[in-house]
């Protein structure tokens, strides 16, 4: 199973991954027009970087510790917080621990499931 648009079930060893820069691995999750969850793996020293988009982004740490930036704001953070992005703030990071974010886009991102 490639994506889940619309699935009630959206088991994580069925997610396609892919690499969504050097030392970076995405997987979208589950999803909808409305919503989408996508998760991050990233490693030690990755980049995540410098950008903005039209979408409503909150960020989940899961596990690691990142420097992030949104807007002109830098702030390190580990797991267990949550960062909220609003449309079109820019903001990026760099992952100073592996760890992975959890993104909850609205509406969901047509860019990642477009092959």
């Amino acid at each position: 199973m490639e994506y889940s648009k619309g699935n009630n079930w959206c088991l994580h060893e069925e997610g396609k991954r892919e690499e969504a820069s050097p030392g970076v691995e995405r997987r979208v999750l589950a999803y909808c027009d409305e919503l989408m969850c996508v998760e991050n793996t990233f490693r030690a020293g990755a980049i995540g970087a410098m950008h903005h988009h039209p979408h409503t982004q909150i960020t989940y740490v899961a596990g690691g510790r990142f420097r992030f930036t949104i807007g002109d704001v830098t702030k390190e953070v580990k797991a267990g917080d949550a960062l909220l992005k609003q449309n079109d703030i820019i903001h990026g990071c760099e992952c100073l621990e592996d760890g992975i974010l959890v993104d909850f886009f609205t509406p969901m991102r047509e860019d990642f499931v477009i092959d």
